[in-house]
């Protein structure tokens, strides 16, 4: 089964295969469904806020430090902080 794209994660934990076709042990998605369920009872802070989490997440893994922290600000969020430099780029 070939996975791709921003759901490739989602769908081999749903049919509890790793992205290489191996089984995914059943206690690691036990637990993984816990925590996803009581994250789905957190209540949310706001859209853009997470929208800029996941950018700078995924962004550091396909921009330089330089040019994702332009593009934020280009957008109109803040920066990259100090945290998040350390972080993704440390």
């Amino acid at each position: 089964m070939a996975f791709s794209g921003p759901d490739a994660i989602d769908q081999a934990i749903k049919v509890g295969l790793d992205l290489d076709g191996s089984p995914i042990p059943e206690k690691m998605l036990t637990l993984y469904k816990e925590v996803m369920e009581k994250e789905n009872l957190r209540k949310r802070t706001g859209v853009k806020k997470s929208m800029r989490n996941r950018i700078v997440r995924t962004g550091s893994k396909h921009f330089d430090q330089s040019s994702l922290d332009q593009r934020l600000k280009e957008a109109g969020w803040d920066g990259l902080s100090s945290k998040e430099i350390g972080f993704f780029f440390g």
